[in-house]
């Protein structure tokens, strides 16, 4: 297949899905590892149907969160709907982690001995567009004077290779800690509450796309989170995270001097 030939079909889902487009409120709502979906000419990936729902494929629960955090905020929020697995929405294109042979302990082997034209339709028909979408968001906001402030949701495992992980949501940032900190204040008021810093896993250039490019790049305020994954297994708990979590970055935002009207 030639790098013109298109990998997605009539039939396929989108790269990205919108909720509340003309939201109101400061907050752009990111998920960038929101779906799981494959392109139908990819197959399966060579995986089996269990590897599918398991978290090498997306992060659970944060396309739901995404949606519910949209309603409670009025703001704009954009999910990505493809595994990572096909190609990963937080990655530089054409690094090793953007589209992997192996993820944890499983070989993917839809990703062997990728031509390069593949990795060209990838990039182009699913990676782009959905940062596309996100910058002209930002541009938009820009022109007419609007403030824009990013939330990246993600979520991860209790345990990773065998290591218990006793966070229930992580606050990541690189160098530009200005929601983060207070965001940070606020979740550890709650003494029940397992707050981690930059953990379970840590924001950089190497292993992050969207705040980097999308944040500090441009100097925009924003935050990442990671929620544990049984903290977000069914709606009670999306619900729970949404009504929780709406109210805090309003006032984290009012902290860091952000203005939260519309």
């Amino acid at each position: 297949m030639s790098a013109t030939t298109p990998l997605l079909s009539p039939t396929d889902p989108p790269p990205y899905t919108v909720f509340h487009p003309e939201g109101a409120s400061p907050f752009i709502i990111l998920a960038d590892h929101g779906g799981r979906a494959i392109p139908a000419a990819l197959g399966s990936l060579g995986l089996a149907a269990a590897d599918l729902d398991r978290h090498i494929c997306w992060d659970l629960g944060v396309a739901a969160l995404a949606a519910a955090l949209a309603g409670e905020l009025d703001a704009f929020a954009i999910v990505q709907n493809y595994t990572r697995l096909v190609i990963d929405c937080n990655r530089q294109p054409g690094a090793p982690e953007s589209i992997v042979t192996r993820s944890e302990n499983t070989g993917i082997p839809g990703n062997f001995a990728l031509d390069a034209s593949d990795a060209v339709r990838r990039e182009r028909e699913i990676f782009q567009p959905y940062h596309a979408r996100i910058a002209a968001e930002l541009e938009a906001r820009a022109c007419a004077g609007r403030a824009a402030i990013l939330v990246a949701l993600h979520s991860f495992t209790p345990s990773y290779l065998g290591a218990a992980r006793p966070w229930q949501i992580g606050v990541l940032y690189h160098k530009d800690a200005r929601l983060a900190r207070p965001v940070l204040d606020l979740l550890r008021r709650d003494a029940t509450l397992a707050v981690g810093e930059n953990q379970p896993y840590s924001a950089d250039d190497g292993t992050d796309y969207a705040i980097i490019v999308h944040g500090e790049a441009r100097g925009q305020m924003y935050v990442e989170l990671e929620i544990r994954q049984d903290e977000l297994a069914d709606a009670a708990g999306v619900a729970r995270w949404a009504r929780r979590l709406a109210p805090l970055l309003v006032q984290a935002a009012a902290s860091a001097g952000a203005c939260c009207a519309g």
